[in-house]
């Protein structure tokens, strides 16, 4: 039989594919489908310190090569994600990673310090996306000072792992996730979605009620590919890959490339089923290949 378990931070995933954090809800939504105790781990909607309803509608639209969406980090706050969402999330069988975010950098610690004793959570995925209110809304990520203080926040405030997901939107996204490594991730998630635009050419007007968002989907594949690689080059920690993984063909490119693990975002909503195929798909890949671990996969792609 062929290993599919790999680990991060010292802990052990059955398999690495899990869901990217936005499209999974907080893990009860596709368990009419299949069961979240099939995936490697459970990522979460993001959420904050505070509930927020999220960006005025419409707030996502389809396009050639994916979707735009900009929800706005809707979420229920902390308190009702601990009190309502994680008594589901604590019977799973599987690792349980909730992704925060913040306006603040001491937002992040005070959430990180919040949800540091609850039971049932074994990572913390850190969200730096986000604007930061207090530098001119300019995002943490595309900062590598603001990443590695927002990074310092959450790891000073729990003993969790964190895994610091970083945005494509930067001239050399190296610069940034060596500094979230050296300031204490125990992981890097890359990547998230790309800024874009779409037009309605019938009324003249953006396709969604913010003009811009987050641009997914097997569009930005290459992208996230050649940034996966960059980054697992520079530095030492694992990198889980994300980005248009659209079947189990891209996922093994992502290994290939140096990941670790790979999440699936854009392709669970054209079908509920991609990530348990893309689980057995790399069982079988591996078995015709005749490589007995996943392991021996990661960064294997000849340069």
């Amino acid at each position: 039989m062929t290993n599919l378990a790999i680990e991060i931070a010292g802990k052990k995933f059955q398999n690495p594919v899990m869901p990217a954090s936005g499209t999974f809800g907080y893990g009860e939504v596709y368990t009419d489908f299949f069961s979240p105790n099939e995936l490697g781990a459970v990522v979460c909607k993001t959420i904050k310190y505070e509930s927020w309803e999220g960006n005025p509608t419409p707030r996502t639209c389809e396009t050639s090569c994916g979707m735009l969406n900009a929800i706005g980090l809707q979420n229920v706050g902390r308190e009702k994600f601990v009190k309502e969402k994680m008594p589901f999330l604590r019977q799973l069988k599987t690792n349980i990673i909730v992704s925060i975010a913040g306006s603040k950098i001491e937002e992040y610690g005070q959430l990180a310090a919040r949800l540091d004793p609850v039971e049932g959570i074994d990572f913390l995925e850190v969200n730096i996306s986000c604007p930061n209110v207090e530098a001119g809304s300019q995002v943490f990520g595309t900062n590598p000072d603001m990443a590695a203080a927002v990074t310092n926040a959450v790891k000073n405030n729990t003993h969790l792992p964190i895994i610091v997901k970083l945005t494509p939107n930067v001239t050399d996204i190296t610069v940034i996730a060596k500094a979230v490594e050296a300031a204490g991730a125990d992981a890097i998630c890359a990547i998230n979605t790309l800024l874009g635009m779409s037009i309605d050419i019938n009324t003249g007007k953006p396709r969604i009620a913010k003009t811009k968002g987050g641009y997914s989907g097997p569009g930005i594949k290459p992208i996230a590919i050649r940034m996966v690689y960059e980054i697992a080059e520079a530095v030492k920690i694992p990198v889980i890959g994300v980005g248009g993984i659209m079947n189990w063909e891209d996922a093994v490119e992502f290994m290939m490339a140096g990941a670790t693990a790979i999440q699936v975002g854009t392709a669970t909503f054209v079908d509920p089923m991609t990530m348990p195929k893309i689980i057995k798909g790399l069982a079988e890949f591996l078995e015709k290949q005749e490589i007995d671990d996943i392991k021996k996969l990661i960064g294997t792609v000849k340069t």
